[in-house]
């Protein structure tokens, strides 16, 4: 496996007067790294406390994540059109990630205490869920307006939660996404293997459920996944 974060950091969208590259579907691989480079750079800049690229290849996809949405039933299964069951099936990741040459994995560190829904940290563990969307927009953002037209994010947790907590799922409702350009899909809600990946790329990750307690656990961990082709 491939994986590395140098190179300097790049804005998450298009500024005034800025150039923007021209769309090329034969981008030389070396090129293609060197972005993954630079957008993992800039998920850092944006407050991931790492970020590395990976080769799409290693990411793997099994249907036993996508179960544990369901068994035993996530609080946001079937509440918004980025949870299961609407979210996308995992052969359909799985076909997906044979499309794309590379990504950018990045992660969020919390304090436990934040992780473990205890009711007195609820609005520091909605920060951290939307940190983890808002850089996943940016690093596809910065792709896109780089001519990586294809790029797609995916963040963690439920979107619902995250952002429209008090209100039913608008695109549920027939309506437009209130967050549109920052809601995503979770990486385990289309059946991601989060840990595994996590525990490939060295990265210290635990398996934190409903009956953890904060004292016991070193951090939790968020993640999010970019992919570039």
């Amino acid at each position: 496996m491939r994986w590395s974060a140098r190179g300097s950091p790049v804005r998450g969208r298009v500024m005034a007067g800025e150039r923007l590259r021209a769309v090329r579907r034969d981008r030389p691989d070396d090129i293609l790294w060197r972005d993954a480079d630079r957008y993992a750079a800039l998920a850092a800049e944006h407050g991931a406390s790492g970020a590395l690229s990976v080769s799409a290849g290693k990411v793997l996809v099994d249907e036993r994540v996508a179960v544990k949405c369901s068994v035993p039933k996530c609080f946001g299964w079937g509440t918004s059109a980025n949870c299961p069951p609407h979210s996308m099936k995992p052969e359909e990741t799985r076909k997906l990630l044979s499309l794309y040459r590379c990504g950018v994995a990045f992660r969020l560190e919390v304090p436990p205490g934040v992780i473990v829904r205890e009711r007195a940290t609820i609005s520091q563990r909605v920060a951290a869920y939307q940190k983890v969307f808002d850089i996943a927009s940016s690093l596809e953002s910065a792709a896109f307006y780089d001519g990586y037209y294809l790029a797609v994010g995916f963040a963690a947790g439920s979107c619902k939660s995250t952002y429209c907590h008090d209100k039913p799922c608008a695109v549920l409702d027939g309506d437009k996404c209130r967050n549109a350009l920052r809601s995503r899909p979770s990486m385990e809600s289309v059946g991601i293997d989060c840990y595994r990946l996590a525990a490939e790329l060295g990265w210290e990750v635990f398996p934190i459920g409903s009956g953890a307690k904060a004292d016991c656990i070193a951090h939790g961990t968020l993640m999010g996944l970019v992919l570039l082709d």
